[in-house]
This record gives C-alpha cells, sequence and structure tokens, in this order.
C-alpha cells in the first residue's frame, strides 16, 4: 500500500500512549490501532481533524505517499 501511516512517530513525538489518545477523540483502542498499523481501508477527515488537533499536528505528519515499484 502505498499510504504509510505515521501516527505511531507522532504519539512518540508527543509521549501520548494510545489509550490515551482513543480516550480523547472518542474512538475504540482496537479502531485506533488498525489506523495506526494502516490496516483500514478508510478513515473519515473528522477523525484526523480530532488526531490533528489532540497531537498539535497537520496532517501530512500522520499520513506519507511511497510510491510502489514495478
Amino acid at each position: 500500500m502505498p499510504i504509510i501511516v505515521n501516527l505511531d512517530v507522532m504519539l512518540a513525538k508527543r509521549k501520548v500512549k494510545s489509550k490515551e489518545l482513543a480516550k480523547e477523540i472518542g474512538i475504540s483502542e482496537q479502531n485506533l490501532s488498525m489506523l495506526k498499523s494502516g490496516k483500514v481501508k478508510g478513515v473519515r477527515f473528522s477523525t484526523i481533524e480530532k488526531i490533528c488537533k489532540s497531537l498539535s499536528c497537520q496532517p501530512g505528519d500522520l499520513l506519507e505517499y511511497q510510491e510502489e515499484l514495478p
């Protein structure tokens, strides 16, 4: 998958635990874990907005595009 999720990196930089973030933004720890691992097929802009607000970051800090090689 060419989209890389760097949520775990931002959590480490901000010294925030997944459990704390999940509670603050109102999603389950399991859904946050799936998002961190990139195993979701989609994510709502409202969820990204809440994560960015909570971690004081930009969407580009969370998501990265990496072209797949043939």
